[in-house]
């Protein structure tokens, strides 16, 4: 089975913080965690995958990049999106198809607005995702601690489904390129 890592909107200044906004929550362990899974991907001889979004730091210079302390791989694959969706007009469902990629490990940020949009989208799209729980982050809401949004959305994702296709939530210290998917059909 073919599978891929996405990591959605893994860039500097969106973890980091700026004027506007605060740094997403634990953003040192996120960061921990991405680089702990690309070595899993790399070991499982998955595509490694980047999306970038063009509103961070104005879709360029230092601030737009994947953040510098994440270890990007020479192989990997970039897609610049200027929309929520990490799928919308930005070449990468047909580059998954292309390689006939059937599963998605991902993560990265901000939890609930382009990680949640993505996983919801790719199950639309046929895959099954897999997403890891301690690897996507937030800087909160007026409403909700980053604490809470994250295990909200950990808890709102595992065994989400569009028929036939679903995303489950696991850990990063768990086999995330062996699916368990088949175990819940």
């Amino acid at each position: 089975m073919k599978q891929a890592l996405v990591v959605i909107d893994a860039q500097q200044e969106l973890i980091e913080g700026n004027q506007e906004e605060q740094a997403v929550y634990r953003k040192d362990a996120l960061l921990e965690t991405i680089n702990k899974v690309i070595n899993k991907a790399i070991e499982a001889n998955a595509s490694i995958i980047f999306v970038r979004d063009q509103d961070v730091a104005g879709g360029e210079g230092d601030g737009f990049q994947v953040h510098k302390t994440i270890q990007v791989p020479t192989s990997a694959v970039f897609f610049d999106k200027l929309a929520t969706n990490a799928f919308y007009k930005t070449g990468l469902l047909d580059y998954l198809r292309e390689h006939e990629v059937q599963h998605l490990v991902m993560m990265g940020c901000k939890t609930e607005h382009c990680v949640d949009t993505a996983v919801r989208t790719a199950t639309v799209h046929g895959f099954d995702v897999t997403v890891v729980g301690d690897g996507h982050s937030t800087n909160g809401s007026e409403h909700l601690t980053p604490e809470a949004m994250i295990a909200h959305h950990n808890d709102l994702l595992h065994g989400h489904y569009n028929v036939d296709h679903f995303s489950l939530v696991r850990r990063s210290d768990e086999t995330l390129f062996a699916p368990t998917h088949h175990n819940y059909r």
